[in-house]
C-alpha cells in the first residue's frame, strides 16, 4: 500500500455556481429497495471549493472529500470531466 492518503471521490453535475469560489454539485446514485427490490435514484447536493471559478452550470465534475473549508463546504474540485457549452455566452 502506498503512502498516499485515500480520499473519497465522486462525480456529479454542477447545479449552481452563483457563490464566489464555490459550486453546488448534485450527486446521483442508484440503490436497491430492501423489501421490493426496485432500483431507485437517490441524490444529494454538496458544496465544493472551486478556486478558479472555472465551472459552469451543467458541467460534469469530480470532487474529493477534504477538511472542512467552511460551515457547509467539505469537498474540493479535482477536475472538470465534461464542459457544457451554453448559448448565452
Amino acid at each position: 500500500m502506498s503512502a498516499e492518503k485515500r480520499t473519497r471521490t465522486v462525480t456529479g453535475r454542477v447545479v449552481s455556481n452563483k457563490m464566489d469560489k464555490t459550486i453546488t454539485v448534485l450527486i446521483e446514485r442508484r440503490v436497491r429497495h430492501a423489501m421490493y427490490g426496485k432500483y431507485m435514484t437517490r441524490s444529494s447536493k454538496v458544496h465544493a471549493h472551486d478556486a478558479d471559478n472555472q465551472c459552469g452550470i451543467g458541467d460534469l465534475v469530480t470532487v474529493a472529500e477534504t477538511r472542512p473549508i467552511s460551515k457547509s463546504k467539505s469537498w474540493n474540485l479535482v477536475e472538470v470531466v465534461e464542459k457544457v457549452e451554453s448559448a448565452a455566452q
